[in-house]
C-alpha cells in the first residue's frame, strides 16, 4: 500500500510538472491563419518592411531599423464592442518591439485607441520599428496569461525600397514599330 502511495505521488507531481511547461508554451498560428484570442479573431493579410514612411522631406520618417507595417483583420465574433489590445514582435531570441504610437504616413494605420463592433472587422497597419528578422505577432488576451501568436516569417513579408507609400511607376508607353 505504501509503495502504491509513493507511486501515485511521483506519477502526480510529474504530471503536474507537465502541465506547466505546456501552460507556458506560446501557441503559434500560421501566417495566413486566423487566430482566436477570446472573441477576437485576428488575420495578417499582408506585411512589409519600409527603409522609410513618406515622399515629403519635410515629413518623411527614418527607423532606427526597419519598419514593420504588418496589415491586420480583426474580427469580433462577440456580441458587444471590445477594444482591440496593443501588438507586439516577437523575435527567436525573444526580444519584444512594441506597436509604434505614431501613424504618420502608414496607409490605413489601426491607430492606437481602437474597437470593433459586435459581429464587426476592422482592419488596418500596425506599424513597429525593428531589424531584418523571423517574427511572431503577439496578440494580447488581458484574461489570459497564455501567449498567442502570428507566425511572420521573413519569406511573408515584401521590401520596399525608399518610397513605401508611393505609388507604383507608370508603364512606359508602347513601342511601335513602323511597317516596311
Amino acid at each position: 500500500m505504501r509503495r502504491a502511495l509513493i507511486c501515485i505521488s511521483l506519477i502526480s507531481v510529474a504530471c503536474t510538472g507537465c502541465s506547466r511547461s505546456s501552460k507556458n508554451q506560446p501557441v503559434v498560428y500560421a501566417a495566413g491563419d486566423k487566430a482566436t484570442v477570446g472573441s477576437l479573431v485576428y488575420n495578417i493579410t499582408d506585411s512589409e518592411v519600409a527603409q522609410q514612411l513618406g515622399e515629403d522631406p519635410n515629413s518623411l520618417r527614418t527607423p532606427r531599423n526597419r519598419f514593420y507595417l504588418i496589415k491586420v483583420s480583426v474580427s469580433n465574433s462577440g456580441n458587444e464592442e471590445l477594444p482591440i489590445p496593443a501588438m507586439s514582435l516577437v523575435d527567436d531570441a525573444g526580444q519584444i518591439y512594441t506597436e509604434l504610437a505614431d501613424g504618420t504616413n502608414v496607409q490605413n494605420w489601426l491607430g492606437v485607441v481602437r474597437k470593433v463592433g459586435a459581429s464587426q472587422t476592422e482592419q488596418g497597419n500596425v506599424v513597429f520599428d525593428a531589424p531584418t528578422k523571423h517574427y511572431r505577432l503577439r496578440l494580447t488576451d488581458p484574461f489570459d496569461e497564455k501567449e498567442i501568436a502570428i507566425d511572420v516569417p521573413l519569406s511573408f513579408v515584401r521590401e520596399r525600397g525608399n518610397n513605401v507609400l508611393q505609388s507604383p511607376p507608370e508603364p512606359p508607353p508602347p513601342i511601335t514599330i513602323p511597317k516596311k
